[in-house]
């Protein structure tokens, strides 16, 4: 059997001692989490699982939809033997949601989150040469305020909520790395001074010790520089891009300059060194306008959540996150939000290369512990600012990510308390403007916007008439842009807008099934739906698209559009493509619609 994602799994820092531990390990479900009381964590497990899929999925070989409130992993490893005088390093890209590590019987890391990557260094618990028995547990309990993006908490799907994820869902693997080693680096473009400003964390501040990073484009070496390695906690250099060598990352030319990074000892050794790139993008605010480079470029952005049937929130295979943003550039979009849920790193990677514009969002769905809109009803804690965080650490040297946002549709009234959602949504926003200065925050999309100064404004907007649509959306030159309210009280649920750049973030979402396009009418949330009432046939969904699509594309401040969505996503049918990602509407078309000239496309 071929390894099954067998990629490197972290393609802006990479090493070339690593080992792939994806593949069969042993496997149990704890439904009533006991296990440990039971003495699972010592035995051989009952059955199979092909990691990193999902034990609810298809290709994990369980296909298990039951809840589970805690699952266990067990595999035997040998560290390579020619790491020697070397630490392995255990690295897991994504458990949900909270996830326990032995090695050895040692207990090795603790992680909460489903979303975001962690490590153990092994060197207390296994050499290069040595076994390594590493046992897993990972609780997901269906009770509670939790980050669970789309994950359903009743046993079926329904509405705009899926199968759940459960468990190891993105690669494990091992790294070699030197007892001094570099960190990940912070790489931050810089268009005005055509230069990139690299912070380079360092496990050790060493006498004489030095960082050197390398910059090169394909017509070799750009420039080089060298800072001391032994003052700073972090070394800062700076990489200057001579005139005739900057070429700017764009969605028309998405170009990718190569960095070298390495630490050199006092002797002239290089002790240890990684692999990078960068994109030489930026993006500033101008009155109501986000502009990429100094240019407007309208966001033409598609609803992307990431599922796939056989494999839920863990894309097959790496083709199929490529193939995602080919079936969304073949439509005429040129980004996406990724939408409830922190993506595959690797996905990424691809939009860099492909220069695919991405708001990096979060899953935050799960903070809401009361049904519809209420005076408390979103419980976020505070664990949905450290995972948060370090989604944006994770992520903040991509140039195709051009804005953050933490939260979406957060729906509850305001009054005079100030509650946890107020204060958790300004924790999330300041947290974030405070990890990066170069791009803007949205505080949340749609609905409940609480921080008074966030640098972005937006709405969600599902009116199916092109006429209504316009109408409402019509009030942004007036400074009164359309705004999502408490449902049928109307009582207000976000701060007045204060004149920041203004795009509806979702829209759309026609309901389209070829197969039951006679049935114009019925909305079962379990079976199909989409937003309104479903076109009667493939022409009248042309026509819908249309006119949505125009009243937004004729609006000379609205920087963009986000459209809902890529694809349908189980019983969700209203996505430009199939859940399999086959064709269900003339795509060329699609495009057509999308892509004449904006009016906000000034230059």
């Amino acid at each position: 059997m071929t390894q099954p994602r067998a990629e490197y799994p972290r393609p802006q820092f990479v090493r070339p001692e690593w080992v792939n531990l994806n593949g069969e390990w042993q496997f149990e479900i704890d439904r009533s989490d006991s296990g440990l009381e039971r003495g699972v964590r010592e035995r051989e497990l009952a059955q199979r699982i092909t990691v990193p899929f999902a034990p609810e999925t298809q290709l994990s070989g369980i296909e298990d939809v039951d809840f589970m409130e805690a699952v266990w992993y067990r595999t035997t490893v040998t560290i390579p033997a020619d790491w020697s005088g070397k630490d392995a390093v255990l690295h897991f890209q994504a458990v949900d949601h909270d996830a326990t590590v032995w090695v050895n019987d040692v207990e090795v890391v603790r992680h909460r989150g489903g979303f975001t990557p962690f490590s153990a260094n092994l060197r207390q618990v296994a050499k290069p040469g040595e076994e390594a028995t590493i046992v897993v547990r990972a609780r997901d309990s269906r009770y509670g305020a939790q980050a669970r993006g789309k994950q359903t908490t009743k046993y079926f799907n329904y509405g705009c909520h899926y199968t759940r994820t459960t468990g190891i869902w993105q690669t494990v693997w091992l790294e070699a790395v030197p007892t001094v080693h570099l960190g990940r680096p912070r790489i931050t473009p810089d268009v005005a001074g055509s230069s990139f400003h690299l912070a380079v964390p360092v496990s050790a501040n060493k006498p004489g010790w030095k960082v050197r990073a390398i910059l090169k484009d394909a017509d070799g070496e750009v420039t080089t520089q060298e800072v001391r390695a032994d003052l700073d906690f972090a070394p800062r250099l700076t990489l200057q891009v001579p005139a005739d060598r900057v070429r700017l990352w764009d969605t028309t030319d998405p170009h990718l300059y190569d960095v070298r990074i390495e630490l050199i000892d006092a002797d002239g050794n290089v002790v240890d060194g990684a692999d990078s790139y960068a994109g030489l993008r930026s993006v500033s605010v101008s009155g109501q306008a986000i502009l990429i480079n100094g240019k407007h470029v309208f966001q033409r952005l598609v609803l992307d959540q990431g599922y796939w049937p056989e494999s839920l929130m863990t894309a097959p295979s790496d083709e199929a996150l490529v193939a995602d943003i080919e079936l969304g550039l073949a439509a005429g979009f040129n980004g996406a939000r990724l939408h409830q849920k922190v993506f595959e790193e690797r996905f990424l990677y691809h939009a860099d290369r492909l220069g695919y514009l991405v708001w990096g969002e979060f899953g935050d769905w799960g903070e809401n512990l009361a049904d519809g809109t209420q005076e408390d009803n979103q419980q976020p804690t505070a664990s949905f600012v450290s995972q948060w965080l370090e989604a944006v650490e994770r992520d903040y040297s991509h140039p195709s990510i051009i804005g953050w946002c933490p939260l979406n549709e957060t729906h509850q009234f305001l009054h005079d308390r100030i509650t946890q959602l107020d204060d958790v949504t300004r924790a999330m926003f300041l947290a974030t403007k405070a990890a990066d200065t170069t791009r803007p925050v949205l505080d949340a999309s749609g609905y409940s916007h609480r921080v008074p100064e966030t640098d972005v404004w937006d709405s969600h907007n599902y009116e199916q008439d092109p006429a209504e649509f316009a109408r409402q959306m019509a009030g942004l030159a007036d400074g009164a842009p359309y705004g999502n309210t408490g449902g049928r009280e109307k009582r207000p649920i976000s701060q007045p807008y204060a004149g920041q750049p203004y795009f509806c973030s979702e829209f759309g979402g026609i309901w389209w099934n070829p197969e039951e396009a006679a049935k114009s009418a019925g909305d079962n949330r379990t079976e199909s739906w989409g937003y309104g009432q479903r076109v009667v046939d493939e022409e009248a969904f042309y026509t819908r698209f249309t006119g949505l699509v125009d009243a937004l594309l004729d609006d000379p401040l609205m920087f963009g559009y986000c459209y809902t969505q890529l694809t349908d996503v189980f019983q969700e049918e209203n996505g430009i493509y199939r859940f399999d990602r086959s064709n269900k509407l003339d795509v060329p078309r699609i495009k057509t619609v999308q892509t004449r000239p904006a009016a906000y496309e000034k230059d």
